[in-house]
């Protein structure tokens, strides 16, 4: 049975109840961003993922062999999440290992096969070719990351630079979860921000012509995928800009 209601022991004066939500919000666990159900605190303002709330003690990862993943409120010592590079801040699932690898309690979760409109993407720390919005192949230097990568082995994105773009959105105030009063403007200048190719990438698109154009109309598709797969099913003014990949793609 799905667990829609519960005390959490971080915020034992409230109970917290699963709830959609329509805007992005903060977790009070992991201090990510997210977006869609989530337990949620009326009173106080309070949320968690699901991952984050119903974290188990320890877990496995098949990209992380032979370690056992501990759950932990807190950690110490300016450690990243192994799968999208970000700081943690908050909760994490960590080895035990002398060079111990994190990850986000989302990271944890990302599906590992993604399939829809004809696709199939995998979850991957390693990559042949370079990510499709950074034109690099490594995060920063030093830490690869994960990426989705196609099975032909040519549509690549990491996920850190997909948190990126969808977090650079939200500061912008783009995902206000008022659709009436997201203008066609707003929407494009974030469809543009979230779709656009490094400089040296879509330079070299637009010397090939038609191909390229097929090659972008591909890549907005699978980038969709993505966003849904990191973040859940869109909802609100997210909806509105991850749809605007797709049909600005058609004309």
């Amino acid at each position: 049975m799905k667990i829609t209601e519960f005390e959490h022991p971080n915020h034992p004066d409230h109970i917290l109840m699963l709830k959609s939500s329509d805007v992005p919000y903060k977790c009070d666990g992991c201090k990510e961003l997210g977006f869609g159900p989530c337990f949620k605190c009326e009173d106080c303002n309070f949320h968690l993922h699901e991952e984050c709330a119903l974290a188990s003690k320890s877990s496995y990862h098949p990209l992380l062999k032979r370690c056992e993943l501990r759950f932990c409120e807190e950690t110490y010592g300016g450690r990243y999440c192994d799968a999208c590079g970000k700081d943690v801040m908050g909760f994490v699932y960590q080895c035990t290992h002398d060079n111990a690898h994190d990850l986000h309690p989302c990271c944890l979760k990302l599906q590992r096969i993604i399939i829809g409109d004809g696709f199939e993407l995998r979850l991957s720390d390693k990559v042949p070719s370079k990510c499709l919005k950074c034109n690099s192949k490594e995060i920063s230097r030093g830490i690869k990351g994960w990426s989705y990568v196609s099975s032909c082995g040519e549509y690549c994105y990491h996920v850190a630079c997909v948190k990126d773009l969808v977090l650079e959105n939200w500061r912008n105030g783009y995902f206000n979860g008022d659709n009436d009063n997201i203008s066609a403007q707003t929407s494009n200048l974030a469809l543009l921000q979230i779709a656009s190719p490094s400089n040296e990438v879509a330079q070299r698109g637009d010397r090939l012509g038609s191909k390229a154009k097929k090659f972008w109309r591909i890549a907005k598709m699978v980038l969709k995928l993505i966003i849904s797969a990191i973040f859940g099913d869109p909802t609100g003014g997210i909806a509105i800009i991850v749809e605007a990949l797709v049909s600005s793609t058609s004309a």
